[in-house]
């Protein structure tokens, strides 16, 4: 029988000096170049080990990494609010799935190499790649669980290890690496290759589907709308649109093409309406409740998308509003504490102008509605979201004082969620909700007027959210990432 130890000899790549590099494109294919030999090294080895069993060495890669280095004060165009660094130092970042994040690389590089006129340099970082990240690429290899083989995992392979994820970066703790120098990136390499792992697990399609514009709901209904959408504009050529993607990773590129339903769907059903640059729109049906929100806007984060809205369903708190009347969300009373660790209830969480703008001419467009008459069908206001659906049967003398002097107009239990994380992880984010009942004003969400609701209303919400979506990829994206959502010192990368 194997006996563990945790002194076998440590066998790894040959070690490879840091290259400077000036160009961002050439800069990327290095990249790709490090990582995919510590990924085939690994894979090799632990492929060998599970057939031979247990070895005599320990076996070690490492993720590539992105190093900068400035000595100068000298200013940059700082019309962006990213491609630069804050002052002189050493800044660096380890980098995953080089594939994937291709263009963003290469953006984020070019930025800051014409911004400070410094070249990046590419090498081996100190941060061990764990196997199962390493062999997620191979569809038919799967790393045991701990028990399952006859030698101890950790004692041949680098594990995920959680102290690696550094969510500190994101929530400005003033992080730094062990060597002194700063985060170049929001993500470390670990950090999004855990986040990588529970989407596939949570939405059942690949991150490599996920578009650059995400809407959020909580019911299904708007799922079977969205395929009837997609599969009207794939039956346009003009569309832009070239596919359509559901759970399992099914694809249809035609209006008439089937699209199977797995057996048992995920617990955040995701679709995705495709286009060849990424700027389509991708649908997740995120459930009820803020754990859920905070779950997916967690791990979505790290592909750094360019917009995420939630279109779902709210409790109208106002007697003069209708059920099916909309709600654009200006402000969040924050009740929903799974975010209060990591973003204080004391710091604001703004609307975002090219977000609100958006949303607000989307409604216009899809109701025909305008100015003074949009006032009709639309409120705009606070948004409460609280932790408990069953709040209007508790004594209401506490939370409706509270939701009076807030000036709330609508109670779910989603949004101020995916806003706050918007906030955190600087993606920008907004709010768009259908009033589907009024608890305080005896309308109850009960089984005859929701369908009614239901067959009349989710269609047209939909298409306001995709419309809003459409309107933003079409905007520039320093119009859109808003130095509102960046502080004082801000990591260089988007």
């Amino acid at each position: 029988m194997y006996a563990p130890t945790q002194n076998l000899p440590v066998v790894s790549p040959d070690a490879v000096p840091h290259e400077t590099f000036t160009d961002a494109r050439a800069a990327v294919v290095r990249l790709t170049q490090l990582y995919d030999d510590a990924c085939q090294f690994l894979g090799r080895h632990f492929m060998a080990t599970i057939a031979e069993g247990a070895p005599q060495s320990r076996f070690r890669a490492f993720y590539p990494e992105i190093r900068f280095a400035t000595t100068s004060f000298a200013g940059v165009d700082s019309r962006l609010s990213f491609g630069h660094v804050a002052g002189p130092g050493t800044y660096a970042t380890s980098i995953t799935r080089p594939d994937l994040f291709a263009h963003y690389l290469e953006q984020q590089i070019a930025l800051l190499i014409e911004n400070h006129g410094v070249g990046v340099q590419i090498g081996p970082s100190c941060t061990p790649m764990p196997v199962h990240f390493a062999v997620a690429g191979e569809g038919t290899v799967t790393v045991p669980h701990e028990g399952v083989a006859d030698f101890t995992l950790r004692d041949v392979f680098d594990v995920p290890d959680l102290a690696n994820t550094n969510d500190d970066i994101v929530n400005g703790f003033g992080f730094t690496y062990p060597d002194g120098a700063a985060p170049l990136s929001p993500f470390t390499a670990q950090r999004i290759d855990y986040s990588l792992a529970r989407l596939t697990h949570y939405t059942a399609t690949s991150p490599s589907h996920f578009q650059n514009h995400v809407l959020f709901t909580n019911y299904q209904f708007y799922i079977e709308e969205f395929e009837a959408y997609a599969r009207l504009v794939l039956a346009d050529p003009d569309s832009g649109y070239d596919s359509f993607v559901g759970p399992g990773n099914h694809q249809i590129t035609s209006a008439d093409d089937p699209l199977p339903v797995p057996a048992k769907l995920p617990q955040m059903p995701s679709y995705h309406l495709k286009r060849a640059n990424g700027s389509g729109i991708t649908l997740v049906n995120i459930g009820v409740g803020p754990s859920n929100a905070k779950t997916a806007t967690d791990h979505i984060a790290v592909l750094r998308p360019h917009a995420w809205i939630m279109v779902g369903h709210c409790a109208g708190l106002r007697n003069s509003q209708r059920l099916g009347d909309f709600v654009l969300a200006h402000a969040y009373l924050r009740e929903d504490k799974v975010l209060d660790d990591d973003l204080p209830l004391w710091v604001p969480v703004p609307a975002l102008a090219e977000i609100q703008i958006a949303l607000q001419d989307a409604v216009a467009e899809v109701t025909e509605l305008e100015g003074y008459e949009l006032k009709r069908i639309m409120r705009t206001g606070t948004v409460a979201s609280l932790d408990n659906r069953n709040w209007e049967l508790r004594d209401q003398s506490g939370p409706v004082q509270r939701l009076s002097q807030s000036r709330a107009v609508a109670l779910d239990m989603e949004s101020a969620t995916i806003a706050a994380n918007g906030f955190r992880f600087r993606v920008p984010y907004g709010t768009l909700l259908c009033v589907s009942d009024k608890p305080l004003h005896g309308e109850l969400k009960l089984p005859g007027m929701a369908s009614d609701f239901y067959r009349t209303q989710v269609a047209r919400h939909l298409l306001i959210g995709i419309r809003a979506m459409e309107r933003l990829s079409q905007m520039p994206l320093e119009r859109i990432h808003s130095r509102k959502l960046r502080s004082f010192e801000e990591t260089a990368f988007l």
